[in-house]
């Protein structure tokens, strides 16, 4: 399947650079006013931009605001993984502020698709983030990545940052990110965060399903394994390395919301005809990004299927990790807060909050639930409500933790 895809990828790629040309020709200031010259550009940039890339954007967070000051941010590698760079966004300021561990999904698309998040949270918070890398650029010699091993990520980056931190999961890791701290809690470990945010995240899938929920309970377990699962082709560092692969993800998402997105690009179409450049870019950042996809490892993949989507280990009290028993009710010193879109279909309302239900033994003081009227899955985490009505929430359940 991969091999048939590349070989597709190969034939289509000098189709789309010549209309890439062909575009750039046509913009340029004494093409561009030609009758007819701005539709013929904004067909072939259509034609250039219909493909995917598996190279990382950047995340492009230069300066932020801080105490209404803007400051300079630079990225650096905290720690080096195989298949993870704990990214830290370090800011030129002479006083501390709350450290922030942001687990971003393992789920096709890179972290980057977290920019504004982070841009928003480094206004209050020292920030670094699990920049997963692409599985088809690691090799086999690093061995396999499962559920357990985004666990022990988890601890071990919790740990790095120390006592007094905290640490927030978008959507996918909301699981192992609880099962995580679940695990620090019962060893009482210091360095277990002060809080703990759960951005609609799939902690019982059973609640309100969704399309992706039924879709994933649709098939026996052993198709997906059959049906999705390929090799990396042999011109890749990770060359047979078995992989879920980005191209899929990325088609199976815009197959759930098919006319959304011919609509993005019928319009992407009538904006670069009619030269409204502004409201053209704002579609072009947005797909820019979301075809930029990555390959998963199989192990975790075909184990999230099972543990969170057909057999709701954690809510049924049953998953375990390494031979351990994952136990919510251990935590007992984090802060708690989830985060519900009201339109999300990919984590419909309830199946975050069912979180507050597994953390029995925390005291109410320790808990919050926010649901966001309005937004759906990406608005929980980029755009205006995020960050004017749901950042500050989040921002303010911290600092009463600290």
């Amino acid at each position: 399947m991969y091999q048939a895809f590349q070989v597709q990828s190969d034939v289509l790629g000098p189709v789309r650079l010549m209309a890439q040309v062909a575009n750039g020709w046509l913009t340029q200031p004494l093409m561009s006013d030609a009758p007819g010259a701005r539709a013929v550009a904004a067909a072939l940039e259509l034609v250039a931009r219909a493909g995917t890339t598996h190279s990382r954007p950047p995340f492009g967070i230069d300066k932020v605001m801080v105490e209404g000051v803007e400051v300079a941010v630079h990225e650096e590698a905290a720690i080096r993984d195989p298949f993870c760079t704990l990214l830290h966004f370090r800011k030129n300021i002479d006083f501390e502020q709350p450290k922030l561990l942001l687990a971003a999904p393992m789920s096709g698309h890179f972290a980057t698709l977290l920019r504004n998040t982070v841009e928003v949270l480094s206004r209050d918070h020292d920030v670094y983030i699990t920049d997963w890398h692409n599985a088809r650029d690691v090799s086999l010699l690093y061995g396999k990545f499962d559920f357990d091993d985004y666990i022990e990520s988890v601890i071990r980056y919790l740990q790095f940052l120390g006592p007094g931190s905290h640490v927030m999961a978008v959507c996918q890791p909301s699981v192992p990110v609880m099962a995580a701290v679940a695990l620090m809690a019962a060893d009482n470990d210091p360095a277990q965060p002060r809080t703990m945010t759960l951005m609609g995240g799939p902690i019982d899938t059973r609640i309100n399903e969704t399309e992706v929920n039924r879709m994933a309970k649709s098939r026996e377990f052993d198709w997906f394994e059959r049906n999705v699962i390929t090799t990396v082709p042999m011109r890749y560092a990770g060359a047979f390395r078995r992989v879920y692969p980005g191209f899929i993800q990325l088609a199976s998402f815009m197959a759930m919301n098919l006319d959304r997105h011919i609509n993005a690009h019928v319009e992407l179409f009538k904006k670069a005809a009619n030269g409204d450049h502004k409201g053209a870019n704002v579609t072009r950042e947005f797909y820019d990004e979301y075809f930029a996809v990555m390959d998963m490892p199989a192990e975790f993949y075909l184990q999230t299927i099972k543990n969170v989507f057909q057999d709701h280990l954690l809510p049924r009290d049953l998953l375990n990790s390494r031979g351990r028993k994952i136990e919510p009710k251990a935590i007992r010193k984090v802060g708690l807060m989830t985060v519900e879109g009201e339109r999300d279909d990919i984590c419909s309302v309830g199946q975050t909050y069912s979180a507050q239900e597994l953390c029995s033994s925390l005291s109410p003081s320790r808990r919050s639930h926010h649901l966001q009227p309005s937004v759906g899955h990406y608005g929980l985490f980029a755009g205006r409500r995020w960050e004017n009505e749901i950042y500050p929430r989040v921002k303010e359940f911290i600092r009463l933790h600290r």
